[in-house]
């Protein structure tokens, strides 16, 4: 697995109670552009419309040599689930306070997966907590090279 674009903000942000794997509908140029690594996650979400699963707010940068087959950047993509998952998924976001964030993109035997988790929004406290707990782990790694 080769991952091409990840989503750092969504762990910071977010508490992922669980991860889907889901394939995604996708345009030839915007393949090509996404293997060079120019897809980026940042400000994307997940949402469930009509029964079917569709991703907003990624954007796939065009491809240079794609002339006139370049499409949108932030055009809204389907993602592709099993339609039982999907209703699952529904009862859950139905519950309050639950979203669907994409956690990374990446290649599968030849094809572009998104990994997509089901989250809580943390509030400030809970990433003041966050920031602690990395800047002691940090603290630690360092006090751990500097006595050898």
């Amino acid at each position: 697995m080769k991952i091409l674009a990840q989503n750092k903000k969504a762990n910071f942000s977010y508490f992922i109670e669980e991860t889907y794997e889901t394939g995604i509908v996708l345009k030839g140029t915007e393949v090509k552009s996404i293997r060079q690594g120019k897809a980026n996650l940042k400000e994307s979400y997940a949402q469930i419309n009509d029964g079917e699963l569709f991703l907003f707010g990624c954007h796939i940068s065009p491809y240079e040599q794609g002339n006139i087959h370049n499409v949108d950047p932030l055009r809204v993509r389907k993602l592709l689930m099993h339609r039982r998952e999907i209703d699952r998924l529904n009862g859950k976001l139905k519950e309050q306070g639950y979203t669907l964030v994409p956690l990374s993109m990446y290649l599968k035997d030849g094809k572009v997966k998104v990994s997509l988790g089901l989250g809580k929004g943390k509030k400030l406290h809970d990433k003041r907590e966050t920031i602690a707990k990395k800047d002691a782990e940090r603290r630690m790694q360092k006090a751990m090279r500097v006595e050898r």
